[in-house]
């Protein structure tokens, strides 16, 4: 049996790391409870050879063929480490983590999961145990995982953790302009975000590889360069959910959701 618990100290304060405490204050404020925060993460990570800060897959010391053919690839040298990706997510379905899809990366070597859409505290709950989940399956397979934000420097993708987000005004008719106001509150707090939104991330947000600079605000529709992005359904319908690029792949979960929240809800 899994069990996820916060941890405090004796005198009853949460310890540093127990970034759950302050998030189920943010969620269990009436106007987000009563705004029905969805969210959806994309969690990418790297699978690296024991021993070897490399990627699996990869010749020790050298390089596969450039980027191209792994994303969402099939084939045994361009799917690389599918045998714990499906364990992973079946492992995730007995938990009953809402884990809704998986796929290879661009960097070969490099997958993503995704958990949601899921309600409120229970994004956090879910991807940390989902992480967990991983580490144990990568530990039997005798491989390491790795959620650095950029394992291989140079001209290969970085690993970031896209959290897409809506809340009921959002998902009602005239939702796109509720997004809109939302995604100007998250702009004039950019520098605030990017802090808290992982360690080592200014090697991945760049403006190349699919990311938007990290010192410089952007939103567009259909745009993965961007810092936010608007998927083309959502600005046809009018109303529907927008996905931060921003996050790295070692955030917290509990601090991204409730700052997502908290910044778009309470202002």
């Amino acid at each position: 049996m899994q069990v996820m618990c916060d941890a405090y100290t004796p005198a009853g304060d949460p310890i540093p790391t127990n970034k759950r405490h302050n998030a189920a204050k943010i969620f269990s404020h009436p106007n987000v409870a009563s705004e029905v925060p969805w969210y959806g993460i994309e969690q990418e990570y790297t699978l690296m050879q024991k021993g070897v800060n490399w990627p699996i897959g990869w010749p020790v010391g050298g390089f596969p063929g450039p980027q191209g053919p792994y994303y969402c690839g099939v084939g045994a040298d361009k799917a690389i480490g599918r045998d714990i990706v499906d364990a992973h997510y079946k492992a995730c379905l007995y938990a009953g983590i809402g884990i809704s899809g998986v796929n290879g990366e661009v960097m070969p070597g490099q997958w993503e999961f995704q958990v949601g859409p899921v309600e409120g505290i229970s994004a956090g709950d879910q991807v940390w145990v989902a992480r967990y989940l991983l580490e144990r399956i990568t530990e039997i397979s005798g491989v390491n995982v790795s959620f650095d934000p950029k394992p291989v420097p140079g001209d290969w993708n970085g690993a970031g953790a896209h959290c897409n987000y809506s809340t009921k005004t959002m998902r009602n008719d005239g939702g796109l302009q509720v997004i809109k106001k939302a995604i100007e509150k998250l702009q004039l707090k950019h520098k605030e975000h990017i802090a808290a939104y992982g360690e080592g991330n200014e090697r991945r947000l760049t403006g190349k590889h699919e990311t938007a600079d990290i010192n410089t605000f952007s939103w567009g529709v259909a745009n993965r360069g961007a810092s936010v992005r608007v998927g083309r359904d959502t600005e046809k319908e009018g109303k529907g959910y927008f996905e931060d690029r921003r996050p790295a792949s070692n955030m917290d979960p509990y601090v991204v959701t409730s700052m997502i929240a908290e910044t778009t809800i309470l202002g």
